[in-house]
């Protein structure tokens, strides 16, 4: 299993997993264009792709969703209440759409997806744990680390989690105060340090590499963010690198080869 990471960050987030003949995206942030240039990237085209799952309903995770299943048909996968926002903002897609349980794994092609529960500043939101030829798991948008988010991604082979903010950085920087509250809040988003601690836990328990993923533009930076995450992850051996804002980062799922630009 691989993953192909698209685009992670404020500006969109998609990224697909592929093995054998099951390709399956998470999130579809981005616009066709990107999507179909990242995708040729990859080797893959449109109508492989076998369906989205779709964390939560910010526009960062869905605005080109209705473009997706316009164009390709794909059928879309979501948690009871996401499905439904998705519903309320996206008509359109109503008959692609398909809800799925939390908590209980469910088939897609030749993977097995379960979702889980996150704590960001909306009604729902999911992580994703993906169980193939190895095993995948990916958490962003999320305040703080719940036991439901380490049960998910622990064990896991290859993670991506957020690491979106440096306080410094965040609490002298230009967003106003109300902004910098909610980011900071446990429904915001993680901070550099928490994304430590938790990427030292999955290190000892099991995780062999850990993406860096939704790096914010304005209030990090990929070097600091290694930085700090990487200090923890000292004596561990697990790989570390950052998800691209945009592009095609390829990364194996279990032992394999090292990362790939």
């Amino acid at each position: 299993m691989k993953i192909f990471v698209f685009a992670s960050g404020s500006g969109g987030n998609c990224l697909m997993l592929s093995s054998g003949d099951t390709n399956i995206l998470i999130d579809a942030g981005i616009s066709m264009r990107r999507l179909s240039s990242a995708l040729a990237q990859a080797g893959r085209t449109m109508r492989e792709i076998g369906g989205v799952l779709i964390t939560h309903e910010h526009s960062d995770h869905i605005s080109g969703l209705k473009s997706l299943v316009k164009a390709g048909g794909v059928r879309v996968f979501a948690p009871r209440t996401v499905a439904s926002r998705l519903r309320g903002l996206l008509p359109e897609i109503e008959e692609r759409l398909n809800v799925i349980p939390v908590g209980e794994p469910f088939p897609l092609g030749c993977l097995q997806i379960q979702a889980f529960h996150t704590s960001h500043d909306t009604d729902e939101s999911v992580g994703y744990r993906v169980e193939g030829e190895g095993v995948f798991a990916l958490a962003t948008d999320m305040g703080c680390v719940t036991d439901q988010v380490r049960a998910g991604l622990r064990g896991a082979e290859t993670v991506l989690i957020e690491a979106n903010h440096d306080e410094e950085m965040l609490r002298y920087g230009p967003y106003p105060v109300y902004l910098k509250r909610r980011i900071l809040s446990d429904r915001g988003h993680l901070s550099n340090d928490s994304c430590a601690a938790l990427a030292r836990f999955l290190a000892e328990n099991g995780t062999e590499r850990i993406i860096l993923g939704h790096l914010s533009r304005e209030n990090n930076r990929p070097e600091k963010a290694l930085e700090t995450v990487g200090e923890a992850l000292k004596d561990t051996g697990a790989e570390l690198v950052c998800a691209p804002v945009l592009g095609c980062l390829q990364v194996p799922v279990g032992k394999a080869e090292r990362c790939l630009a």
